[in-house]
């Protein structure tokens, strides 16, 4: 599935630039599922503790008829493959909709260190939204959790998605 990989920013770059540059990634796989998929728009990016993409995808769940297919699974099976392992150890996974239950959960078992997503999830969010699976005490495994990066462009172009699906306009990004 990768195409063409974002490089990544040069050493010495903050945090915060760096979660905004590869969140500017996955909202570019997320516009990539809309528009050429007609899925909706989530995207992903697995980013290595060396700072290279291990894996990265878009929802295909509708165009693939596969339930399990959110663009987080994409991305760590893409990876896994990558690597040659199941365990993706030190990696970030940069999400532009938090993750539901279901990707939460492989991402615990898949020994993701970090989770950095984007727009929260009211329904079905399960990094704090409505569930906090991630946070949970009783897993053998940690995940450091960062939400809101770019916020405002994931849930705006999820709001449009659904608008054009309803025939309704498409809301301005501010």
């Amino acid at each position: 599935m990768v195409e063409s990989v974002a490089s990544p920013p040069p050493l010495g770059v903050p945090v915060h630039d760096r979660d905004e540059h590869w969140m500017r990634h996955a909202l570019a796989l997320a516009e990539r599922a809309e528009r050429e998929f007609n899925e909706i728009p989530v995207g992903a990016v697995l980013v290595g503790a060396d700072g290279q993409v291990l894996g990265e995808g878009w929802n295909l769940n509708i165009a693939d008829h596969d339930p399990s297919a959110h663009a987080e699974i994409v991305a760590m099976r893409q990876a896994g493959r990558a690597v040659g392992n199941h365990r993706l150890l030190g990696s970030t996974l940069y999400v532009t909709l938090e993750p539901c239950a279901m990707c939460a959960m492989a991402v615990v078992h898949a020994r993701v260190a970090r989770v950095v997503y984007a727009a929260s999830d009211p329904k079905t969010g399960a990094c704090g939204s409505v569930f906090d699976l991630l946070g949970d005490p009783r897993h053998n495994h940690r995940v450091e959790i960062h939400g809101g990066v770019l916020a405002k462009d994931a849930s705006t172009r999820l709001t449009n998605y659904f608008r054009a699906k309803r025939g309704k306009p498409p809301l301005l990004l501010e």
